[in-house]
């Protein structure tokens, strides 16, 4: 998370007192670091991946300011609900990918058609959104520490005061998180 923005926290102070147009001061002043994210996030995606990072944000403030208000904190509570909106507008788009290769409206290629194209990482996010739903029931804030970790690009200090726990806390959650996953990930194969 960028470091504490005056823009940012006026915006959202604005928006906490019910000027509803400083939803677009707020996202203004987050938007290279929601951008650079996305950006992220992206690059972990298979190649010729056909999202690109501008077009996530846009869908990601269709999100966050398209529906009813919502009751910013702080700049932490912000970017929390950043990420959990990218998370699943990723997911979204990933099982939009699936089902569109599992049907859909395109023309169906024989195997020897399709040889040597690189396998899509579509199902591989969809895996990792069901394992990361699972902990949730299992272990809500470690799914949280993850969520904010991973698709938030939050620090561990962010992370801390975010779910409102201590630093330590965070890296056992954190590493708990990760090996669970793992696990459920490679059961999932």
């Amino acid at each position: 998370m960028p470091p504490d923005d005056p823009t940012l926290t006026q915006a959202l102070a604005d928006w906490r007192n019910g000027d509803r147009d400083a939803g677009n001061r707020l996202f203004a002043a987050a938007y290279q670091e929601l951008r650079r994210l996305a950006a992220w996030h992206l690059q972990r995606e298979r190649p010729g991946h056909t999202l690109q990072a501008t077009a996530l944000v846009n869908e990601l403030y269709l999100k966050l300011f398209g529906g009813e208000p919502v009751d910013w904190q702080n700049r932490t509570h912000f970017f929390a609900v950043a990420a959990q909106q990218i998370r699943r507008l990723l997911v979204d788009y990933a099982r939009a990918g699936l089902a569109e290769k599992r049907g859909g409206n395109r023309v169906k290629l024989s195997l020897t058609e399709v040889k040597g194209l690189a396998a899509p990482n579509e199902q591989a996010l969809l895996d990792l959104d069901a394992a990361l739903s699972r902990l949730e029931t299992l272990d809500p804030r470690a799914a949280h520490v993850v969520e904010l970790r991973y698709f938030g690009g939050a620090t561990e200090q962010e992370t801390a005061e975010a779910v409102g726990v201590s630093m330590a806390t965070v890296k056992r959650d954190w590493e708990f998180a990760r090996t669970w996953l793992i696990s459920q990930l490679k059961a999932s194969k």
